[in-house]
């Protein structure tokens, strides 16, 4: 889903990648990255009280809207955490390329032992969309944080649990992926084990490490 941002938030700035540089102090693989595969940086929206009206909370103070523009398709997830962790604000990012567009965003909030230091979560990607697609307005809300949750919370690949707050929803996400990735490496191993005492040890594996996936799934 891409969302209509208001005109009044537009702030519409290019975003040089020494700013960047400045404040994460990437290391030289990581600026690789950002040479070899952006164009160029847009700081597009500042989502903010005074730009569409809407409560700030200490946990969200403002929302920012980067367009990325991409030379060949492709970015690294550690490219958009090295911008996450330059800017001390939830962002969200829309990949340009080739007149598409791809919303991208991760979780990010303070560290709760430590209210100078960011925590960022795993990145959630939608699809490619057309550059003409029409956009969805911005959902309804009284604060910030909640807007910020019903912003994140289409590009989630499963549903919000009754009660689940957006936190909560992200880090099963997560553990999601850990166990997408135990379950491959368990049918790569049962896939390559000769010994039928062990293909039946392995087995069972599998079976525990599926009903663990289905049940956070689920």
């Amino acid at each position: 889903m891409l969302f209509d941002y208001p005109r009044s938030a537009a702030f519409g700035r290019v975003l040089p990648k020494s700013k960047i540089y400045e404040h994460a102090k990437p290391g030289k693989a990581v600026k690789e990255l950002f040479v070899r595969q952006i164009e160029q940086i847009v700081w597009s929206y500042k989502l903010a009280p005074q730009t569409v009206n809407i409560d700030a909370t200490p946990s969200v103070p403002e929302i920012q809207v980067f367009s990325v523009a991409l030379k060949d398709g492709e970015l690294g997830h550690e490219v958009l955490r090295c911008i996450d962790q330059a800017i001390p604000f939830p962002i969200f990012f829309e990949l340009l390329f080739d007149g598409k567009v791809k919303p991208v965003a991760a979780f990010k909030r303070q560290n709760t032992s430590d209210a100078s230091k960011l925590v960022v979560s795993d990145y959630f990607e939608g699809k490619w969309y057309s550059g003409e697609t029409i956009r969805s307005p911005l959902p309804v809300v009284f604060d910030l944080e909640v807007l910020y949750g019903r912003l994140l919370q289409p590009l989630l690949p499963f549903p919000a649990r009754q009660g689940e707050n957006v936190q909560a929803q992200v880090e099963r996400m997560e553990l999601v992926r850990l166990v997408q990735r135990e379950l491959q490496r368990c049918e790569t191993n049962l896939g390559k084990e000769k010994q039928f005492n062990l293909k039946i040890a392995l087995n069972a594996e599998l079976r525990k490490t599926k009903e663990k996936l289905e049940g956070l799934i689920g």
